[in-house]
C-alpha cells in the first residue's frame, strides 16, 4: 500500500465522550442549517439573474458532425458546458478538468429527467479530443470549438496578445496568470422559439461543487488534505494512480 502525504494530521485530535460529541455535533448541525438556507436563497438569487441572449452562431465539430450552440441541447430547453481545459496540439486534456469530469456521465443520466444537458468543450480539435476520450473511457457528448471564438468570447481561452497587454479576464477580473486555457462551467436556456440565452457561468473554485469527491472528502476528519501551496498536485489521470 502506497503511503500517502498528510497535511491535515488528527493526531493529538480532542477525544471527548459520547453526549460531549453529541453536544458539538448539534451545535454545529445548527450552522449547517443556517448554511442550507443562505445556500437555497444564493441560488435562487442565481436564478433570478438577467439573462443575455446569444446573438453570434457557434459551430462545434461534434462526433455527429457540426452542431451550433441551440444543437447542443438535445431537445432540452436547458444546457450545461463544461469548459475543458485542452488546448490544439496538447497531448491530453488537463488532469485536473479530468478529475470533474470523471464524475460527468452519472451526473448526465438524471441531468436529462431535469430537461438539461450536459456537454463538455474544449478548443482542440477533435481529431486530438476524441483518443483521449477514448482513452479515459467517458461517454458524455465532447465538442471542439476549435473553429469559433466560443472560448474567447466566455474568457477560457486567451490570445498571446490579450495575455501580455494584461487585458485577459477570467472569473470576471484581469487574469494574472500567462496560461492561455482556463476552465469553467456556463449554463443556457434556449425558447420555444430556439432563441439561445446564457443564463450564468462560474470559474476557479466556483466549479467546486461539481466535484463529487471533494464533497465527500469535506465530511472526513482530515477533509481534502491537500498542499496548501499546491492544492491540487496529488491529482492523476485516473489510469495513472498507483
Amino acid at each position: 500500500m502506497v503511503k500517502l502525504k498528510t497535511w491535515n494530521g488528527t493526531k493529538g485530535h480532542k477525544v471527548v465522550p459520547q453526549k460531549q460529541w453529541l453536544a458539538a455535533r448539534k451545535s454545529l448541525l445548527v450552522r449547517e442549517k443556517k448554511f442550507s438556507r443562505l445556500r437555497d436563497q444564493l441560488n435562487q438569487q442565481r436564478r433570478n439573474l438577467p439573462w443575455v441572449k446569444v446573438e453570434r452562431e457557434y459551430i462545434f465539430e461534434g462526433p455527429n458532425g457540426k452542431e451550433t450552440l441551440a444543437d447542443l441541447f438535445c431537445n432540452k430547453s436547458q444546457l450545461i458546458v463544461y469548459h475543458f481545459m485542452f488546448g490544439p496540439g496538447w497531448k491530453e486534456g488537463c488532469p485536473h478538468c479530468s478529475f470533474w469530469a470523471d464524475h460527468f456521465d452519472s451526473a448526465n443520466i438524471h441531468l436529462g429527467q431535469r430537461d438539461t444537458t450536459l456537454a463538455v468543450v474544449s478548443r482542440a480539435p477533435l481529431a486530438e479530443i476524441e483518443p483521449f476520450k477514448k482513452r479515459m473511457g467517458w461517454r458524455f457528448k465532447w465538442l471542439s470549438s476549435s473553429k469559433t471564438d466560443f472560448n474567447f468570447d466566455f474568457n477560457v481561452s486567451f490570445t498571446a496578445e490579450h495575455l501580455k497587454s494584461g487585458k485577459a479576464i477570467y472569473n470576471y477580473a484581469k487574469l494574472n496568470v500567462d496560461i492561455d486555457e482556463r476552465e469553467g462551467v456556463s449554463a443556457f436556456y434556449k425558447d420555444e422559439n430556439s432563441d439561445v440565452f446564457h443564463t450564468y457561468s462560474s470559474y476557479a473554485r466556483g466549479i467546486d461543487l461539481l466535484n463529487t469527491t471533494y464533497n465527500f472528502l469535506d465530511l472526513t476528519a482530515k477533509g481534502r488534505d491537500e498542499n496548501p501551496e499546491s492544492p491540487q498536485d496529488w491529482v492523476r489521470y485516473k489510469d495513472k494512480y498507483n
